[in-house]
Formats: structure tokens, C-alpha cells, sequence
């Protein structure tokens, strides 16, 4: 949550030529209602079965680059399946970092809604905690907390093109 996959996924895909698809927004166009929507009228659970099916419908489309939810991969088999269906990139941000673009982007996210900043904290700590084990299935984990302006954003797509994507192409 916050750690910057729209934004490093957005610039990947521009750098790259793909397409950039994200999933919250994608599920938004096809159901035409808010994510937190979706969460307060059917809950989490029937907002996770979406979320799996639409992961999968995304994920057969070629020369894409997926931006996920951060709860997408602690789901059903999700995290396998995209695992499956090309590189997955774990952003890692430091929870300070994430707080602070939570308070920013005005608490707009369902499970941190009307809370504080302590509280926030305590809830990242209390979800990595349980998503730690399928974030660690990711191929790849690179850090997010430089993400802040183009130049960071640019310098981290960079990299990460030079140091992954070149690699994968020699594997091939």
C-alpha cells in the first residue's frame, strides 16, 4: 500500500512501450464504482473474488505492466499466478515513507480510512507482518521509497531497466 506501484509501474510501461494497467483502476472502469466502494457495500472477501478474477484477466494480455493492490498477492493462489505469467516486482517502502503519502493522498484508502497516524503505523506493521511471506515470493524486490519526484522516479526505472530487464533478456 503507498509504496509506488502505479507510479514505478506507470513509468516502467512509458519506458518500456507497454501498457500500464492497473488493477483498483481497472476493476473501477468495469464495475463503475469505487474501490472502497466495492469494500463497503459487498466487504473484502467478495471484493477479493473481483479482484482475482480481474488479476487473471489482465494477466493474459501481453506487453503489459500490471500494477496491483498490495493485498492482491496475500489472496487466493494470486500471487503464484502472477508469478506465472511474468516478472513480479515487490516495491518495498519504509512505513514513515508510506504514512506519509497515505496522510498526503487524504486517507482515501479503505482499510485507512479516518485513521491517524499512529494508527496508520500500526496497521502497516500489523499487515506486513501477514503479507510479508507472499511478498517474499516476488522475483524481484526493489524499494520504493525514492519515488517521490520525476527525477527519483526516472532514476529508479533506470535502474531497475539497466539491472533487471538486460539481464532477463541475455537469460533468453
Amino acid at each position: 500500500m503507498a509504496s509506488g506501484k502505479t507510479t514505478f509501474g506507470r513509468a516502467l510501461a512509458r519506458q518500456t512501450g507497454m501498457q500500464h494497467i492497473d488493477l483498483d483502476f481497472y476493476i473501477e472502469q468495469r464495475f463503475h464504482s469505487a474501490v472502497r466502494e466495492i469494500f463497503a457495500k459487498k466487504g473484502e472477501a467478495e471484493f477479493r473474488r473481483i479482484e482475482g478474477a480481474m488479476l487473471r484477466e489482465v494477466g493474459e494480455m501481453t506487453d503489459v505492466v500490471i500494477s496491483c493492490g498490495g493485498g492482491t498477492p496475500c489472496f487466493g493462489d494470486n500471487m503464484d499466478y502472477m508469478n506465472s505469467r511474468g516478472l513480479t516486482v515487490c516495491l518495498q517502502a519504509s512505513d514513515e515513507v508510506i504514512a506519509d503519502r497515505i496522510i498526503r493522498g487524504g486517507n482515501k484508502r479503505p482499510l485507512m480510512a479516518g485513521k491517524s497516524r499512529d494508527e496508520i503505523l500500526e496497521t502497516l506493521r500489523e499487515h506486513m507482518e501477514v503479507r510479508k511471506p507472499y511478498y517474499d515470493k516476488a522475483q524481484l524486490l526493489i524499494s520504493g521509497d525514492r519515488l517521490e519526484n520525476r527525477s527519483q522516479i526516472a532514476e529508479t526505472v533506470g535502474d531497475f531497466i539497466k539491472n533487471h530487464l538486460r539481464n532477463l533478456e541475455e537469460r533468453e
